[in-house]
């Protein structure tokens, strides 16, 4: 979106250089690989990367003006707006960028099943024949939501989704301000990035935050801590459940069930058929979520079952892939939490099988003074779903330790270091008519597990 010069000034708030030469609107790129000529280049710093580097390959490129916020980083003569933070500029400007679409924002957050409720929404309204848009992949921190807001055009009727993640305490608080979703739809508070949030209740006021602007709630029927804060709201939220769930007090909810779905508004319940296939009741309970966002949204519930598209999982979720002469890989690695590995070995266990189930477990990341027994109880569940189970990462031994105490033979419990370790054992001993689910968190890169096997 190209915005008006004066208003981005306004937002921004900082020192003008060479204002004469600025453009008479604004269009931000962050990137000079493909930056394109009188766009503006905005100079963001990151852990590993600082954009100031690179303002002068931007001008050669052919940008019109810089945003820094170190005025030396602009060459002689050229036109820049210097502010304190460039990351704080980047979302202003997303923000003045929502206020000139017209769709609603659906915004997305949760512990567990963020971009898998992104996904499914995005599937069902375009089935339904909604003009509909969302962030790609996981693009949902400050860089990604600014990057996709002011990716939206001018007057944008489009339904607009758009994903939140949140490490730190308070996370939210920007994205928010800066989005001001229309409904926001919260898949659960678990246990993820609890090291550095403090607390589970530090947890659950970052994710609460996303209400904090008003936005339609959207809440999960399983969701302890969701269904005790309700009533803080002030607004009767929708809910999502699967098979007999059901709200208390008459609200709104998609229930789905094997079959259908239902919609429920108070007195007037409506079965929809639906005929989709998706593994595990955690999907399930996120493609309710996903049904409750579109109707908050002022969509139908009828007009998505109606146009019900064959659903698809985004890559790394549940991915089933076939080796060559080798075991059937289910690759669910794209990151980890206890909440969302139990949900996946729950599911891994009712999978029918020609031979044995092999589980890889990799560890978890930043969960806190209960790491050790969260990965114990994940170890149990692992046990409890496989015929043979391979445990690695730094929480390795926990795991291990609740393997056995399910009663795991120790013949059929194995410990790796590296992947290079992992890959090695399945190629010695995983037969063809097995199948192979590899889980863990992202830092331990398992997607290296399926390429040594697909070699």
């Amino acid at each position: 979106m190209r915005l008006p010069t004066n208003d981005a000034l306004a937002a921004l708030g900082g020192m003008v250089v060479n204002r004469d030469r600025l453009p008479g609107t604004i269009a931000v790129s962050t990137d000079t690989r493909d930056i394109r000529p009188s766009e503006t280049f905005l100079a963001l710093r990151g852990e590993h990367f600082d954009g100031h580097n690179f303002v002068a390959n931007a001008v050669a490129a052919g940008a019109s003006a810089a945003i820094v916020d170190d005025a030396s980083a602009l060459p002689e003569g050229q036109a820049g707006i210097v502010v304190a933070d460039t990351l704080a500029a980047y979302l202003a400007l997303g923000a003045l960028a929502r206020d000139r679409v017209r769709g609603p924002v659906i915004a997305i957050t949760g512990s567990t099943g963020k971009t898998t409720t992104k996904t499914f929404a995005l599937q069902a309204l375009e089935a339904a024949g909604k003009p509909v848009t969302a962030t790609p992949e996981n693009e949902n921190n400050e860089i990604g939501v600014a990057k996709f807001l002011l990716s939206l055009e001018d007057g944008d009727e489009r339904i607009a989704i758009v994903e939140f993640g949140a490490r730190k305490y308070r996370d939210l608080d920007p994205l928010v301000l800066a989005a001001r979703p229309d409904v926001g739809v919260l898949t659960n508070i678990g246990e993820a990035h609890l090291e550095i949030m403090g607390s589970r209740e530090r947890l659950a006021d970052t994710k609460w935050g996303l209400f904090a602007g008003g936005a339609q709630p959207v809440l999960n029927l399983s969701d302890d801590i969701s269904r005790r804060r309700a009533p803080e709201l002030g607004r009767q939220p929708v809910w999502f459940g699967i098979d007999a769930q059901r709200p208390s007090d008459g609200a709104r909810a998609a229930i789905v069930r094997v079959d259908d779905v239902l919609a429920i508004d108070g007195d007037d319940v409506r079965a929809l058929p639906l005929h989709v296939d998706v593994p595990g009741d955690h999907n399930r309970r996120n493609l309710a979520a996903a049904f409750a966002a579109a109707w908050a949204a002022g969509v139908d519930p009828s007009a998505i079952a109606a146009a019900a598209p064959k659903f698809e999982l985004p890559h790394g979720r549940y991915e089933r892939i076939a080796i060559a002469g080798g075991p059937t890989i289910i690759y669910d690695a794209y990151n980890a939490s206890t909440s969302g590995a139990l949900a996946t070995l729950a599911t891994f266990a009712r999978e029918r099988v020609p031979a044995r189930r092999i589980v890889v477990i990799g560890s978890m990341a930043e969960l806190g003074g209960d790491a050790a027994f969260m990965h114990q109880s994940v170890g149990a569940a692992a046990a409890a779903s496989a015929d043979i189970v391979l445990f690695g990462g730094a929480f390795a031994p926990s795991l291990a330790s609740g393997a056995r105490a399910m009663g795991l033979a120790e013949d059929a419990l194995v410990i790796y270091e590296t992947n290079e370790e992992a890959i090695a054992w399945l190629r010695e001993h995983a037969r063809p008519d097995d199948v192979v689910l590899l889980k863990g968190s992202r830092m331990y890169r398992m997607e290296q597990i399926v390429a040594g096997l697909s070699a």
